[in-house]
């Protein structure tokens, strides 16, 4: 889902065309690889981490009616995501990139924003997507696991018993 400029990925920003595939096709954001039937997962930030311990904690289901441009990926590859990406990994980190054109669904993109306290990993039971002409939106519903994490080390050992449950392949199937 990372656009490339040259030989140099652009990490903070979305690639429509792959979004666009990721969504269509049901791949990984992460490894591009198909994600079978059932639950997915993605990393979430603050905000949304404590609407959904808030939700689960009052025995409430939860689902983003507010769509976002993250696309979902297998339960491994956003464990691993949640501890390479600096903004993602850490409370204190802060984005390095502003959205090239920021509208109503990216101008919380701004460089130098702090991730803030308590991200996470979530399993959903699906998603659902739309393809407009500028974008690709996401919305997940019927939450299936929660993995909260003030920095996201805490995932190591769960992301090693997760690769080492699907033989070392994210989605659990043959190479593509």
């Amino acid at each position: 889902m990372t656009p490339w400029k040259g030989d140099e990925p652009q990490f903070a920003l979305t690639d429509y065309g792959r979004s666009a595939e990721c969504a269509r096709r049901r791949l990984c954001s992460v490894c591009n690889t198909l994600m079978p039937k059932g639950p997915v997962w993605r990393v979430v930030g603050a905000a949304e981490s404590s609407a959904i311990r808030e939700a689960l904690t009052a025995g409430r289901p939860y689902r983003n009616m507010a769509a976002t441009l993250e696309a979902p990926g297998h339960r491994a590859c956003m464990l691993y995501a949640s501890m390479v990406c600096p903004y993602l990994a850490r409370p204190n980190a802060r984005r390095g990139l502003t959205a090239e054109d920021p509208d109503d669904m990216t101008a919380h993109v701004v460089r130098g924003a702090v991730r803030g306290e308590l991200g996470a990993v979530v399993g959903f039971g699906d998603y659902e997507f739309a393809v407009t002409s500028a974008q690709v939106l996401f919305r997940f519903f019927d939450v299936v696991e929660y993995l909260p994490h003030d920095t996201a080390d805490e995932h190591l050992e769960e992301l090693r018993a997760e690769l080492a449950r699907c033989g070392g392949r994210p989605g659990g199937g043959q190479p593509r």
